[in-house]
């Protein structure tokens, strides 16, 4: 009994300190990754902007709502196994720039991702994916800062829409 107690304290206390660290870091961050892919700047563009097809060459997205704009460009909810979270498209310059924002205040995290395709000298696109996202828990700003990593889901992304077009660049800052 006494060892289960004294388990249960060091949880306890792995727990409180792992909440005063998230405490202690900034709400907001932003992050950048970005990566080549051999296709042109309009291909890439109209790939990313054609969420209806998203869950064709997103491993992580099982189904995707398109909604009504509701003040925004557009609107649509993605499925995946972390649930149904809803995005509004803020901007469409095609081909060069993409603007999605979660669009659920009651998250604990939000953010906006803006998407940049520019051609390159000698062909192919520089995808450069910025997030400017804010995670609210203290423990959950502590785990994606440490464990999850605020740039996971966006190379995740990069890898994938390079891979529909059967390419495997790495993803750099």
């Amino acid at each position: 009994m006494k060892i289960l107690l004294l388990v249960l304290a060091s949880l306890a206390l792995l727990v409180a300190l792992a909440w005063l660290v998230g405490a202690l870091l900034p709400r907001a961050h932003t992050a950048t990754r970005s990566l080549v892919i051999r296709q042109p700047a309009a291909v890439l563009f109209d790939t990313a902007r054609d969420f209806a097809r998203h869950p064709d060459w997103r491993r992580d997205i099982s189904a995707v709502e398109i909604l009504p704009a509701d003040g925004a460009l557009a609107r649509h909810r993605e499925t995946s196994s972390h649930g149904a979270i809803t995005y509004a498209l803020r901007e469409a310059t095609p081909p060069h720039r993409l603007v999605t924002e979660i669009a659920d205040p009651a998250l604990p995290f939000g953010g906006r991702w803006t998407v940049e395709f520019a051609p390159m000298d000698g062909g192919g696109t520089r995808v450069r994916l910025t997030e400017a996202g804010f995670v609210r828990p203290a423990l959950f700003r502590f785990l994606a800062r440490f464990v999850f990593g605020h740039t996971r889901t966006m190379e995740s992304y990069l890898r994938q829409l390079a891979a529909k077009f059967g390419e495997a660049p790495p993803v750099e800052p």
